[in-house]
């Protein structure tokens, strides 16, 4: 085994050492892109307190409209005012009218989303474009989820651009000079975009043979360390590279064995996203004069949000979201940042109300969320092994989402996945195959350290670092010094 280790060591030193300095230096390039690049200047979507009382009905804005159907109806804030969004299929433009006369406002998806834009960015400068995003590019990944986006880009130096879903006024993700550098370097380097999408299969095999030489050769270390028994340290280079083995082979094991498993997943699997609306419900039937009595309703309620929902059994229902009280909340660039990867819920609790009778309806959010996830899994909620609301972002339902608080269920046999539901709209946040799982844990915890998240986010990027500039230093550049070394000799 000593031999063995020594002979396989030796002979992977010089791919290994390689591989270690190409994604060692592009790793270092996620931290530093997501520390130091453009941050939204706002952390909570747009408020505006919602008054319905005299507004126009409606039930007679969307018959005049000629809406029957739609995916999502919702009252939300746009630019100083309230306005009624209809959603009547996903991959389309959005639809808004006023509520005092129920006028359409033609094309208002774009100027919605360039006001979201200077909301979120408090950019004062002229907009340069403002683009439809309906698929993932290398600009705006699957990772971000949200789909359809509008990019917003603004006419400055630094090309700041922001992508914002107009759907739930949320911020799907920023851009600009230094991040769209750092980003293509890290794509380029360390997954490897760069290859034609037609031989993806040799960007696999030769991205594993890497990992796999560099797993190697960090199992061969270790065989080393444990079997060769020294009295006193090695001199010079050597002795500092078997010192450094003793600290760096786990996290080397650690990154390199994650890496392959997840390359060799995604290879299997492409991702996809899982984000899904409703179905069209009919909204003929929610013609209770809510604007009528909205003075009782809301009466000692502070409501930021008013939407029409479907329950299993058809019946339409206004969905109003309380606001959740703000004290403080996060200001500074790395305020925002850690509240948006760690999950700070932005809204409240909500109450029912039959849009046909306008009776309360006692279900509460959990029993539409059940609804719901019968709905989009077509099974029965017997086979629901655990359930619970999720209010913070972790390793089962990340930033990436970007929704919450969503109803998580845990599917046993035949649907085997975690299911992410959101009731403000109805909508299937995210579906995760319990078949995935092991896979999303050995990324989170062993690729990117997820346990030092007690740390902080900071804290954790900055350990990270130190640890691969170690690995950089003493593993990488030492061992391939004494590989040139000996095959000099």
């Amino acid at each position: 085994m000593r031999v063995f280790s020594i002979k396989y060591h030796r002979m992977l030193g010089l791919i290994a050492g390689i591989a270690l300095l190409i994604w060692g230096i592009s790793g270092l390039l996620h931290p530093i892109m997501t520390t130091w690049g453009p941050q939204q200047a706002v952390f909570f979507p747009p408020k505006q307190a919602i008054n319905l009382q005299g507004v126009h009905p409606l039930s007679e804005t969307l018959a005049t409209a000629g809406i029957e159907k739609a995916s999502a109806v919702r009252v939300v804030p746009s630019d100083g005012k309230n306005v009624l969004q209809v959603t009547i299929e996903a991959n389309q433009p959005r639809q808004y009218f006023e509520l005092v006369n129920g006028t359409e406002l033609i094309n208002y998806d774009v100027k919605h989303a360039e006001y979201l834009a200077r909301y979120y960015t408090k950019a004062e400068e002229d907009i340069r474009s403002v683009e439809w995003v309906d698929e993932f590019t290398p600009e705006y990944p699957w990772v971000n989820r949200l789909l359809p986006v509008y990019k917003v880009s603004f006419d400055r130096p630094d090309n700041l651009s922001i992508f914002v879903y107009t759907e739930t006024n949320a911020s799907a993700g920023l851009s600009n000079n230094f991040k769209h550098t750092v980003q293509t370097g890290f794509r380029w380097l360390h997954t490897w975009s760069w290859f034609p999408r037609d031989a993806d299969w040799a960007r696999v095999v030769l991205i594993s043979l890497f990992m796999l030489s560099l797993f190697s050769i960090a199992v061969t270390g270790i065989g080393m360390l444990l079997l060769i028994k020294r009295k006193a340290r090695a001199p010079g280079v050597r002795g500092w590279h078997r010192l450094a083995g003793y600290v760096l082979a786990l996290p080397i094991l650690s990154y390199s064995a994650s890496g392959l498993f997840h390359l060799l997943t995604f290879a299997a699997v492409p991702p996809v996203s899982n984000l899904q609306l409703s179905e069209p419900i009919d909204l003929n039937k929610a013609h209770f004069p809510i604007h009528e009595q909205w003075e009782e309703i809301s009466a000692g309620l502070n409501v930021s949000t008013v939407s029409i929902i479907e329950d299993v059994n058809g019946n339409l229902l206004y969905r109003l979201g309380i606001a959740k009280p703000r004290s403080g909340g996060p200001n500074t660039a790395a305020e925002i940042r850690n509240a948006r990867y760690d999950g700070v819920e932005r809204t409240g609790p909500a109450i029912y109300l039959d849009a046909s009778t306008g009776l309360p309806v006692e279900q509460g959010d959990k029993e539409l969320a059940l609804q719901l996830s019968e709905k989009f899994t077509q099974n029965d909620r017997e086979l629901i092994e655990d359930a619970g609301i999720v209010t913070r972002f972790g390793s089962g339902y990340d930033f990436r989402n970007k929704r919450l608080p969503v109803w998580r269920f845990d599917y046993g046999a035949p649907v085997n996945a975690t299911v992410f539901v959101d009731t403000t709209t109805g909508v299937l946040a995210d579906v995760t195959l319990h078949s995935a799982k092991p896979e999303q844990w050995s990324f989170s915890q062993l690729h990117k350290f997820d346990f030092l998240r007690m740390a902080g986010r900071d804290g954790q990027n900055v350990i990270i670092a130190i640890i691969v500039l170690l690995c950089l230093g003493f593993l990488a550049a030492l061992g391939l010094q004494m590989d040139i070394k000996r095959r000099r000799r």
